[in-house]
């Protein structure tokens, strides 16, 4: 599906022209339970309910096998075109068009760090995963620590989670169940999702991304963290670090959302050339 199917496109050949409808920061991220979809809800519900300790390491030994496909970057995103996150509030737009949002958005305000650009476009990438059979509650969505108990500022509250057999756990219930204090998050289980399968898919394949590019793929969507300063007990010096750039990309990853779409046709070779120097070739995944 091209950005023609999808809406009147932007000729976007220098990204200071795009030019996203702007809106008020409140308008974004609002998961109070009577102005969200019903869809929304649901998927939040399976998530918090089916997202264990155990399920989570099974997942991570499933997916961690990289034995569904090879495919470029760019192949990938193509796919993405099919996918519309169904835990996102704020735009129902297929997921590719987001990705070119996201570098664009970076790509103005940083124009010397090609790195970002690149982190922005495949941020979502781990997605694949729903066109492979996953469930979307096991893909998209907020991400928080399993193998603890889960901080009120997680989406629709703690009282979400009541149905998760972990709760029952006296081992895992608890604020720093199966970890020590300032752990550090790389010792964390996170729940499972595109964060974590893309962050383990480039530890396994060729790429030539820098440790802040990891941070930001792997806890982009662990808004408990970077918006609400929770779990900040299971952090170490070096998270405490990356945060800052995990803050500075959250950014254009959520504001950068918008019913305008870039002509993604016309930015297609430039950040070709920037894949092939990042995460050239095909990728195991």
């Amino acid at each position: 599906m091209s950005a023609a199917e999808v809406s009147q496109p932007l000729t976007l050949n220098d990204p200071s022209e795009f030019r996203p409808e702007v809106r008020d920061a409140s308008k974004f991220r609002d998961f109070r339970i009577h102005n969200v979809p019903e869809h929304v809800v649901n998927t939040y519900d399976l998530m918090h309910t089916n997202q264990t300790l155990d399920f989570v390491k099974g997942r991570m030994e499933y997916w961690g096998r990289l034995d569904h496909a090879e495919l470029t970057i760019m192949d990938a995103l193509e796919k993405l075109n099919g996918l519309v996150d169904e835990s996102d509030p704020d735009i129902d737009l297929p997921n590719s068009f987001h990705a070119f949002q996201t570098a664009e958005g970076i790509r103005k305000n940083h124009p010397d760090k090609e790195w970002l650009q690149v982190t922005g476009l495949i941020h979502d990438v781990g997605k694949l995963m729903a066109l492979w059979g996953e469930p979307q509650w096991c893909v998209v969505g907020d991400t928080f620590p399993v193998g603890c108990r889960p901080d009120p500022s997680i989406v629709f509250g703690v009282e979400s989670f009541s149905k998760n057999p972990d709760m029952k756990d006296p081992k895992l219930n608890t604020r720093l169940g199966i970890y020590e204090e300032n752990c550090g998050l790389d010792k964390v289980y996170m729940s499972w999702g595109h964060d974590e399968y893309l962050y383990r898919v480039l530890l396994a394949n060729t790429h030539s991304l820098p440790e802040e590019a990891l941070y930001i793929i792997r806890f982009h969507s662990f808004y408990p963290w970077h918006t609400s300063n929770a779990y900040t007990y299971l952090c170490n010096n070096k998270d405490e670090e990356m945060l800052t750039w995990v803050r500075e990309f959250n950014q254009f990853d959520l504001y950068t959302k918008a019913p305008d779409l870039p002509d993604v046709d016309s930015l297609h070779d430039y950040y070709e050339g920037l894949l092939k120097k990042y995460v050239p070739g095909k990728l195991r995944w």
